[in-house]
């Protein structure tokens, strides 16, 4: 009987551990901004989590989606949520830059790894305190900002104006431009804002006008950041102008329409996926993100916002299975874990770039994941790059 008794007790135990690794599941919450100003990006990242895998590392993953309607204070309040009430592993989200700042501190303090959506460098830098706990897959603003200088150098600009979002986003592109324009030979005669909502800043491109710049930058992001352009253009500007890589969707080429015409922004290798020239790295992952996402959506829809949330997943791929040689997922083991093995990623292939992180870079992106684009006949014309 003793004997038996052993058995079955080995037997249960077995059968319980069988049952506890194949019912191990993965919960991966994820917000965006689906409505709102900024819903012409947090849609395809929307979409794209659906494309995302479905199983990694042989756990099943269960992604939980919030609409944090370009609203910092609702990106918080979800992000509670989803911690306390849907108890996830992983946290990826925060598509504008003041809506993913707002995200920090609760990831931190919940030990929850977050994979933000907006491109600011203030998101993850400097990687000490609670930043430790945060990583990005967009582009940083100076690696987007060093290419839009290096395009002007070589084209012969020698003055620009900035106009740009009145919060972090226009704030940091105006930082981290200006940086650029003092070591390329560049002389920023103008500084304007503008809030996401505004209707009109026929004011600011008047100022603008007035110092005469051989270009003009537009530190904004998704369809708001057509409103400069298209006053520009009204007033009959004739200089150069740029857009940042926040404006790289196709709601921004329908909102701004013709006014767009000759305007040059720096992007992801995605949007110009076929032009790429076969000897770009980034090439055949960003056809394959292409591919999938036009297969559901339709052709000509992908995005590089939705291109932020594939390479998310990319990285939850490559960490995953490193963090279950720890613990399982449920745990503040397995989150830590997590947390470790995404700050260890080397020569990662997106769709957007090569991800390298450190635990001084939690960024991850160089210059081979920025292209210049000019806008022609209503769409994007690869222009320059790697």
């Amino acid at each position: 009987m003793r004997i038996r008794s052993t058995l079955q007790s080995a037997l249960f135990a077995a059968v319980l551990i069988f049952s506890t690794s194949a019912s191990a599941q993965l919960r991966v919450g994820v917000e965006a901004s689906a409505t709102g100003p900024a819903a012409s990006l947090g849609i395809p990242e929307k979409n794209t989590v659906a494309l995302l895998p479905k199983t990694i590392g042989g756990l099943s993953v269960t992604y939980i989606f919030y609409d944090e309607a370009t609203d910092s204070t609702t990106a918080a309040l979800n992000e509670r949520k989803l911690l306390t009430e849907d108890h996830v592993d992983v946290l990826i989200g925060g598509t504008t830059t003041p809506n993913a700042l707002a995200m920090i501190d609760v990831a931190a303090e919940a030990g929850v790894p977050l994979i933000a959506l907006s491109a600011a460098s203030a998101i993850t830098t400097p990687v000490e305190g609670n930043r430790k706990w945060i990583f990005k897959t967009p582009q940083d603003n100076i690696v987007m900002a060093t290419a839009v200088a290096d395009y002007m150098q070589s084209h012969g600009i020698k003055t620009v104006a900035v106009i740009g979002f009145a919060d972090s986003y226009g704030e940091s592109w105006y930082d981290d431009f200006s940086a650029q324009a003092k070591t390329h030979g560049l002389q920023v005669v103008a500084k304007e804002s503008f809030a996401r909502l505004d209707s009109s800043v026929t004011g600011q491109i008047l100022r603008i006008l007035s110092k005469n710049p051989d270009a003009v930058l537009i530190a904004g992001a998704g369809t708001p950041s057509a409103l400069p352009q298209k006053t520009l253009r009204e007033m009959n500007y004739k200089g150069m102008t740029f857009q940042t890589h926040g404006s790289a969707n196709r709601d921004f080429l329908r909102v701004c329409g013709k006014d767009c015409e000759g305007a040059f922004l720096p992007a992801g290798p995605i949007l110009v996926a076929d032009q790429l020239p076969e000897s770009n790295p980034i090439k055949a992952e960003a056809l394959r993100y292409k591919t999938a996402y036009e297969a559901v959506y339709g052709a000509n829809t992908v995005s590089t916002f939705g291109g932020h949330v594939w390479d998310a997943g990319r990285m939850l791929e490559a960490a995953v299975p490193v963090a279950l040689k720890a613990a399982q997922p449920g745990t503040a083991a397995f989150r830590s874990a997590l947390r470790d093995a995404l700050e260890n990623i080397h020569e990662l292939t997106g769709c957007q770039g090569i991800i390298n992180t450190s635990p001084s870079n939690h960024g991850g992106m160089d210059k081979r994941a920025r292209v210049i684009v000019e806008i022609k006949n209503g769409d994007w014309t690869y222009a320059a790059g790697q």
